[in-house]
């Protein structure tokens, strides 16, 4: 056998596993990708929904503000929550 046929044999294992190592890392490396943009989508859509939940019920309703602009609703500072004294 010449020198160049050992060689190739000592080195084609060692590269063979080397690509297999290469591929499963790589494979491995795009499932976190695609896990982390899947989660930043879902807490992005979360988030949205909480925004648009809060902004509902902070946004006073159409007739409650006809009432009190009026003069036969409540005060607004009666309706604004407040923090309680004491425990």
């Amino acid at each position: 056998m010449e020198l160049w046929q050992q060689v190739a044999i000592g080195v084609i294992p060692s590269i063979g596993v080397a690509l297999i190592f290469w591929f499963a890392m790589r494979a491995v490396v795009r499932a976190d990708r695609n896990e982390r943009a899947a989660l930043a989508q879902i807490d992005a859509e979360e988030a949205a929904a909480t925004t648009a939940d809060v902004d509902a019920q902070r946004a006073p309703s159409n007739a409650s503000a006809t009432d009190a602009e009026a003069g036969g609703g409540t005060a607004a500072s009666e309706t604004t929550p407040h923090a309680s004294s004491g425990a």
